[in-house]
């Protein structure tokens, strides 16, 4: 299926429409209607904004497309941006537990001085700050219940409501 939009004085009216349905209303493809080719938002990346979550409609070598405004972040948004992950990193209940994790700039995310090793199959492992390396966590209690886990306790402990 392709889809058309109506052109009137150089610019599009309305949405775009399949053309199976200008068949099914017109018998054809009505004079003064236009390919369009739908294309998807892009995925920001850490430092752009999406400034709309809607397109705008431009033709492009002779075809009618979707077109995104994706910005760069002033110095100001991205300054604010790291530290507000800074700050929510900071703000985790047994936060001394990653304090040897750093932050990284080009992720925008906070990173473990050591990678995580790779899953062992019936294994969990949690950083432990205390021995500041990955360390396997003893199992899960089995009881019925919530449980959280304890980083300076280095034990599965009862979520008491």
């Amino acid at each position: 299926m392709a889809l058309f939009i109506k052109i009137q004085d150089g610019q599009p009216v309305d949405h775009p429409a399949y053309d199976v349905n200008l068949f099914q209303a017109f018998g054809n493809i009505p004079e003064g209607w236009q390919m369009f080719e739908r294309i998807a938002a892009p995925v920001p990346n850490e430092y752009q904004i999406l400034a709309s979550h809607e397109s705008t409609y431009q033709q492009i070598d002779g075809v009618w497309k979707d077109t995104w405004d994706l910005r760069d972040m002033t110095a100001e948004e991205k300054a604010a941006k790291q530290q507000a992950v800074k700050d929510a990193f900071a703000a985790r209940e047994q936060a001394s537990n990653w304090s040897a994790w750093v932050f990284d700039e080009a992720t925008c995310t906070m990173q473990p001085p050591i990678p995580r090793p790779a899953p062992v199959e019936g294994e969990t492992v949690f950083w432990c700050g205390a021995d500041s390396n990955w360390k396997e966590a003893p199992a899960r209690p089995s009881a019925e219940g919530q449980y959280k886990f304890d980083f300076l306790a280095w034990q599965w402990v009862a979520v008491v409501n």
